[in-house]
């Protein structure tokens, strides 16, 4: 017997977490990414380029898992960090609260929000980025966009999951929406 105990628990295998996402809602965060003017508008919202679950390349927000025993606010920084580049300076408040709670379900018409793998529940935040941001590996381009391009028709063809519409209210919580 140990007298230790373990407190790293590392992230399930690919088998086991298909097991999961079959039976339980995961945790997730969003982040959507802008830049602010000097009085705190929105100037500019980072969108990536990237592969969804179902193999199509879109847009989308900044997105992950949040990890067993994870903080939200240390899961934010992880996945900006992780999609936006090591110093994209995320400004995250020190009581950070989201803006919107979003559900993700395999069939799109029961929230609009649509994750063929699972039921995902998300705590999605607004997050301005004051440095120099790069997109990483796991998605293919990063722009910026004003808040009146975000809500082109066009350009939001072209986002995935119905982050569309998380944009959207992400915009009019900050009374940015145009």
């Amino acid at each position: 017997m140990s007298d230790t105990t373990q407190t790293s628990i590392a992230w399930l295998a690919a088998e086991d977490l298909a097991a999961v996402r079959a039976r339980i809602p995961i945790i997730y965060v969003e982040a959507v990414p802008v830049r602010t003017d000097d009085l705190g508008r929105i100037t500019h919202i980072g969108l990536l380029l990237r592969m969804t679950p179902d193999g199509e390349v879109n847009r989308a927000v900044v997105s992950g898992r949040v990890l067993f025993g994870e903080l939200l606010r240390d899961a934010l920084v992880r996945h900006l960090e992780k999609d936006l580049g090591p110093v994209a300076l995320p400004q995250i408040p020190l009581s950070p609260a989201p803006f919107t709670v979003a559900e993700y379900f395999p069939d799109p018409t029961i929230s609009g929000l649509h994750d063929p793998r699972q039921h995902a529940v998300s705590l999605a935040y607004v997050v301005p980025v004051v440095g120099d941001c790069r997109p990483s590996q796991t998605a293919l381009d990063l722009v910026w966009l004003t808040p009146e391009e975000v809500t082109r028709n066009d350009v939001r063809r072209e986002l995935a999951s119905g982050h569309d519409r998380l944009i959207r209210l992400a915009l009019a919580h900050s009374g940015n929406l145009p």
